[in-house]
């Protein structure tokens, strides 16, 4: 695989709605291994959004444009809905470009594999922006799990819930199942995935999806997804983002004690209100949030770990300009598309 000879890695984020304002360009800008030299968004008010806090980057409005530069640059960041992925990935890698994809990675696990087989052909690098891998509660468990302080693991309950009944106001809303929408593709990426990295490879999945009954357009608003894990750990996924109450984020049961974890990772909310990655106080979590351990009645709160989303580009400069191993690989995301694929057929 080709690396950068230098940095900084010179950057284009493609989309700046919610993936590509709250998530990459501040931890890009954030990071000495990166700069910044393109923006792509066709929305005006985003273009001004972009060129106000990103001054020294250029904003253009198309990928026709984007890639008219691309001799001026290193990686592109796909940040624009999923249907859009396998197009504008193909597209970056047949100009020699890196790519990181948000996830949903693509539509379907065989345009995934594709992809992947095309980056290797051109010599580049393709991974897949699992952020939440670098959850703080997700590290503050993975942690626990490494020390065995819970015996041996049998069951594993993930919830990803929360209340907006009204939607979210872009593409999620109305986009199809086959368009890469739903909450099982947007939110499952993300607990499919993490309960792999914990526990192992899948030997069997089932699961259940519906709706809300709201009237608005697309697939499914609620899901929930039983993982068998090849290790035996039963893993068990709650997606739903018309929860008026939600259920704990973590409830891990083992031999020794159980773990539970209520509330979401703050890192997202904190990069939406514009705290940066280099603040003293970023992806730390206030101890009221704190998971406890142990057996009912001799339970203790445990410290959680600082949640770390720059360190995806920390690992991938890594991995561009040392040839160190990439922060995720995409054969990761293909394994969580087809637990989501049998899902939906089976569902």
């Amino acid at each position: 695989m080709a690396k950068v000879s230098k940095g900084p890695i010179r950057t284009a984020v493609v989309g700046f709605g919610i993936s590509g304002r709250v998530f990459h360009a501040p931890l890009i800008e954030a990071d000495p291994s990166y700069s910044l030299d393109v923006i792509v968004t066709a929305d005006p008010d985003r273009a001004a959004a972009a060129a106000a806090r990103y001054p020294r980057a250029r904003i253009v409005p198309t990928a026709e444009a984007l890639f008219a530069l691309s001799a001026d640059l290193d990686l592109v960041v796909l940040g624009t809905p999923p249907v859009t992925h396998f197009d504008f990935a193909s597209r970056a890698i047949a100009h020699k470009l890196h790519v990181v994809v948000d996830k949903p990675f693509v539509t379907t696990s065989a345009h995934g594999e594709e992809l992947a087989a095309r980056a290797a052909d051109a010599g580049v690098q393709l991974t897949v922006f699992q952020n939440r891998r670098w959850d703080a509660d997700f590290l503050t468990l993975k942690k626990l799990l490494e020390a065995g302080g819970l015996g041996e693991v049998r069951t594993f309950e993930s919830r990803f819930e929360w209340w907006r009944p009204e939607g979210f106001g872009n593409w999620r809303d109305s986009a199809t199942t086959a368009e890469g929408g739903g909450i099982l593709h947007d939110l499952g990426a993300h607990l499919i995935d993490q309960a792999i990295q914990l526990f192992g490879p899948v030997a069997r999945s089932y699961g259940e999806t519906a709706g809300q009954g709201t009237g608005r357009p697309g697939p499914e608003q609620e899901a929930f997804v039983s993982l068998l894990h090849e290790s035996g750990v039963r893993a068990r996924l709650w997606m739903n983002g018309a929860a008026p109450q939600a259920g704990p984020r973590f409830h891990v049961l083992g031999s020794a004690a159980g773990y539970t974890k209520w509330g979401l990772d703050g890192q997202e909310p904190a990069l939406d209100a514009g705290v940066l990655p280099t603040d003293p106080g970023y992806g730390v979590d206030p101890q009221v949030s704190w998971g406890v351990l142990g057996v009912d009645g001799a339970t203790r709160a445990v410290p959680a770990e600082r949640g770390a989303y720059p360190e995806f580009y920390r690992l991938l400069a890594d991995a561009l300009l040392r040839g160190a191993p990439l922060p995720v690989d995409p054969a990761d995301a293909v394994e969580v598309l087809k637990v989501i694929e049998e899902v939906h057929a089976l569902a």
